[in-house]
């Protein structure tokens, strides 16, 4: 199926009752210099999946290199979304995860973009 090279808002994971459900009943693996924390939800909408991205305030001071690294992730999951989407077409759940990046410094963009591919097939194949 061909999907949408598209980030709306709706693929956004936000809200204080389910970010915190993700941290604490979600399971983690890493993929240097990411880590990814899934876990399955109800499914309430035609939404197959929805994203978080953080980038830490601890490592990177500046509010640019966030930004920088947030805006590397969210492209590099838009343009690969769909290795993630195959598998979850045919499921009746949401998936809920979030991109942590946990690297100690700036990466180019074609590095995380390898990257966050590398991640998304990880957890592609790890899904129920």
């Amino acid at each position: 199926m061909e999907y949408r090279n598209t980030f709306p808002k709706a693929e956004h994971l936000c809200g204080k009752t389910t970010v915190d459900a993700l941290y604490a009943t979600g399971k983690a693996f890493v993929c240097y210099p990411l880590r990814v924390v899934f876990r399955t939800a109800e499914k309430k909408d035609d939404i197959l999946a929805r994203c978080l991205v953080n980038a830490p305030k601890r490592r990177f001071k500046h509010a640019v290199d966030r930004n920088r690294i947030k805006r590397q992730l969210r492209e590099s999951y838009r343009t690969n979304k769909a290795i993630l989407f195959e598998p979850l077409s045919t499921k009746d759940y949401q998936l809920h995860f979030s991109l942590n990046y946990i690297g100690d410094k700036l990466e180019p963009t074609s590095f995380v973009l390898k990257k966050t591919k590398a991640a998304l097939e990880k957890l592609a194949k790890q899904l129920p």
